[in-house]
């Protein structure tokens, strides 16, 4: 192994994470997760169907072809989950989700059609939504013919989300047969009057009977979501919540700010902003569940990621090979990713594109032979440049500037000047490392990590517009 990867590995795997109050009141405001660069509501309505076509086409060209992966996306779930803001529909009617199927393996067909022969895939995530409204005769048909659309690699990820309130031993067997080999559980908060404050009652029991049965079905990993900041959260309750994530002892945990925009997502307005916690209380909760977690034997991943040293996750890590797309944090390489299904984001070569958000719309471009694209956009080489910068930030904490210079045949100092000035302000503050080569992120600065990376935004610097995203922290 070379000398800056052994350097890299070694950053990677540093330990502890620093919580400082004051830093994440200063920086720990809105803004992107950066699953993307840019970032999704950068992405314009002139990149179609036509664009989008063309370059699943170009996916047969030599050096281009890389592995694929495929994102499903099931907008259902039986009931609205109030701190929720993804793109879902509350229905009860299992015969959408048999309908919704029909269409999503006839745009998945149409995509297959567009490019050059049968496409390897690496990696693929079922999310929502709850994957879990569909019933097993769905699952099970959706699965399958995606396994004959594509060439589904033995050793691939292949991973879904799970209501544990809609999944039994039964089911997680089912899921295990079809091929799935990873599961993501969420949870959120195990204090009953959180839940209710949420319309989310969900008992330890039926979510520790879900990760059981899938170590007994051989799952590689099992994630657990959680979220701070929920109304009716307190230190003592969500002590007790931690309490009961040991005892799950999940191989990862997803640990999420929970961001309250009513304006920009309805199911908030149910939530009561008096009962909300207030800041402090939520920094007591961030800094408590951080130690919890390392005293438990987790590692910090990054943002708000935490997994065990065991973990592919952690494994990649430390060996550089952790990349970040829609899905998260992934062990594999980075590859192309197929978004299928409402609202669902794809990347393609230089390009992004995302689905039309409403069923109707969906189902009418399918029914006209169309791929359903809404948007997307190319990357351009500063795109293509800043993107190579947030990811070594966000996956490894550590960017080579002479390593993105050589790569993308610039100056990384001369180009990125406005940008080191302010980097340099928070080397300052203790938040990042800057010596001759290497730009690091320091303990202090993990959790930070997202406005590190938003220092070379430049779409976000050009609008300055942030109200619209997440908390950093």
């Amino acid at each position: 192994m070379n000398e800056p990867l052994l350097q890299l590995v070694s950053r990677a795997a540093e330990p502890k994470l620093v919580v400082d109050g004051a830093l994440l009141d200063k920086y720990g405001g809105n803004g992107p997760r950066y699953t993307s660069y840019p970032t999704a509501d950068r992405f314009v309505e002139a990149f179609d169907a036509g664009a989008y076509r063309h370059w699943l086409g170009n996916r047969a060209i030599g050096a281009f072809k890389r592995p694929l992966g495929l994102y499903v996306h099931v907008p259902f779930c039986d009931t609205l989950c109030f701190y929720c803001a993804c793109n879902k529909i509350a229905a009860k009617d299992r015969a959408r989700g048999t309908r919704y199927v029909d269409y999503v393996l006839r745009e998945a067909r149409m995509v297959a059609g567009a490019m050059d022969g049968r496409q390897r895939v690496s990696r693929m995530h079922w999310g929502g939504g709850t994957p879990t409204f569909l019933c097993d005769e769905d699952c099970a048909r959706l699965f399958t013919t995606l396994r004959e659309l594509f060439a589904f690699d033995a050793n691939g990820e292949y991973s879904i989300e799970i209501d544990p309130r809609r999944a039994d031993r039964s089911r997680i067997a089912m899921l295990a047969a079809l091929g799935f080999n990873r599961l993501s559980v969420g949870v959120q908060d195990f204090d009953v009057d959180v839940q209710r404050a949420v319309n989310r009652v969900q008992s330890v029991e039926e979510t520790r009977e879900v990760i059981e049965a899938g170590r007994e079905h051989h799952f590689r990993s099992i994630n657990m979501d959680l979220i701070f900041g929920l109304p009716r959260q307190t230190v003592e309750g969500f002590s007790r919540t931690l309490d009961r994530v040991a005892e799950c002892s999940p191989d990862r945990v997803a640990l999420y700010a929970y961001a309250h925009l009513p304006t920009a997502f309805k199911p908030q307005r149910r939530i009561q902003e008096a009962e909300l916690p207030t800041p402090a209380v939520k920094l007591q909760l961030l800094t408590m569940a951080i130690e919890r977690l390392g005293e438990a034997g987790y590692v910090h991943i990054g943002m708000d990621h935490f997994a065990r040293p065991s973990d592919e996750l952690a494994v990649a890590q430390r060996q550089g090979r952790l990349v970040r797309d829609f899905q998260g944090y992934s062990s594999g390489s980075e590859c192309d990713l197929v978004g299928l299904g409402v609202s669902s984001i794809g990347a393609i070569g230089p390009t992004y594109s995302q689905n039309v958000r409403g069923l109707v719309e969906y189902y009418a471009a399918i029914d006209a032979g169309e791929l359903p694209v809404m948007r997307g956009i190319e990357l351009d080489a500063d795109d293509l440049l800043r993107r190579a910068v947030i990811q070594a930030l966000s996956c490894r904490f550590s960017v080579s500037r002479e390593a993105i210079s050589t790569a993308h045949l610039v100056d990384f100092d001369r180009y990125f000047a406005t940008e080191m000035r302010e980097l340099r302000a928070m080397a300052d503050e203790g938040l990042v490392e800057i010596d001759e080569e290497w730009i690091n992120v320091t303990a202090r600065g993990r959790l930070l990590v997202r406005a590190i990376c938003m220092v070379f935004d430049k779409h976000l610097r050009a609008s300055q517009q942030r109200a619209t995203y997440s908390r950093v922290m």
